[in-house]
């Protein structure tokens, strides 16, 4: 059974049948927000990370939300394949000390997340933003109003503010939330960033580890991250409430391709737009994105016929040997999507394109 599916944009659609995909016509990666579904992109990121895109010299934007910037920093490591690996090896192993049949606290999973942010990158900040061909960018959601720091009250009532302002449109969403990238200051994203209220700050050394908390902070779940050296005061949350798939403006970039790894061939703007299915449907702006995801046939293969997901912390509960089994089982069969990729490249004709739709 297949187990990768491809689909591009019309622009990326007509390269691909002129002239296949080589490391030199990439030039943004994005990396989706969407906790443990992540995990099935690792093999595919450490091939095209660890092998792949060696073969090439071009600057590569690496663009992140929640598990997404956790997994572009990764990628910016001098062992890439080693970074992914314990990445995925930390993220399955990952515990909470709770009262039994509660969820476990925001304040403790925010300090056991955080020090293991520190474990994997302190010390290592000049290594990860020196990287002499990637740049990354860390996206992460700014409070504003209500939201501009949390609280018992104030938070649930801002969200739901963000609810249904964003139900009549992205824009209107911006009076309560706004896109903050933390951007490698040695090159601007090479895209247009107008369709939302958008801060950009300067990545540093600094700000690298509480924006990648920041990016992963999912509200409720984690505390907000608040007043992160280098940009504007306020709380900050994870980066895929305002970009949960990184729906951007691809189009108005001057050259290359988009290579977009991902779970799942839609790419949804928003996560408070997971039930608008009309945002949805790939736009103009996707011209030049190829992604790579899963077939649904494949899937169902897998433990528990899905891909991993946070309501696998409640299915197992205190079964942590289970779930890890589960997870490593599902990152293990993963290695057929980098299989499959590395075969594509070499003989195009082995899956054939679809359109994005």
């Amino acid at each position: 059974m297949q187990a990768l599916q491809i689909h591009a944009g019309a622009r990326a659609l007509r390269h691909l049948r002129e002239r296949g995909l080589t490391p030199p016509d990439v030039r943004v990666i994005p990396a989706a927000a969407g906790g443990p579904k992540g995990l099935v992109l690792n093999p595919l990121d450490r091939f095209v990370f660890g092998r792949w895109l060696a073969g090439s010299a071009q600057t590569v934007h690496l663009l992140g939300a929640s598990i997404g910037a956790w997994r572009m920093a990764s990628a910016c490591a001098r062992d890439a394949d080693a970074a992914f690996a314990q990445m995925a090896a930390d993220y399955i192993a990952q515990s909470y000390e709770h009262e039994p049949g509660k969820a476990p606290k925001a304040a403790h999973v925010s300090e056991v997340f955080g020090a293991k942010l520190s474990e994997r990158f302190a010390g290592r900040e000049a290594e990860l933003l020196g990287h002499p061909r990637y740049r990354l960018h860390v996206f992460a959601s700014r409070g504003r109003h209500l939201l501009r720091r949390e609280g018992r009250l104030r938070t649930p009532l801002g969200y739901l503010g963000a609810f249904a302002t964003n139900a009549l449109s992205r824009k209107a969403m911006g009076g309560w939330l706004e896109r903050v990238i933390f951007s490698d200051p040695r090159d601007a994203l090479p895209l247009h960033l107008r369709d939302f209220r958008t801060h950009v700050v300067p990545l540093t050394a600094a700000n690298l580890q509480p924006s990648i908390l920041a990016s992963c902070s999912i509200p409720f779940w984690l505390q907000a991250v608040h007043d992160i050296p280098g940009a504007p005061r306020g709380a900050y949350w994870d980066g895929g409430i305002t970009d949960y798939h990184l729906h951007l403006d691809y189009a108005s970039m001057g050259e290359g391709l988009v290579l977009y790894p991902h779970f799942q061939k839609t790419v949804i703007p928003g996560w408070l737009d997971k039930a608008l299915r009309h945002r949805h449907r790939a736009t103009a702006h996707l011209d030049n994105v190829i992604v790579l995801s899963p077939r649904a046939e494949w899937i169902a293969t897998l433990p528990n016929a899905k891909l991993p997901d946070r309501g696998d912390f409640q299915h197992y509960g205190d079964d942590l040997g289970s779930r890890m089994a589960a997870w490593s089982h599902a990152v293990a069969e993963s290695a057929r999507l980098a299989d499959e990729f590395a075969a594509w490249l070499e003989s195009p004709g082995r899956i054939e394109v679809q359109p994005l739709a």
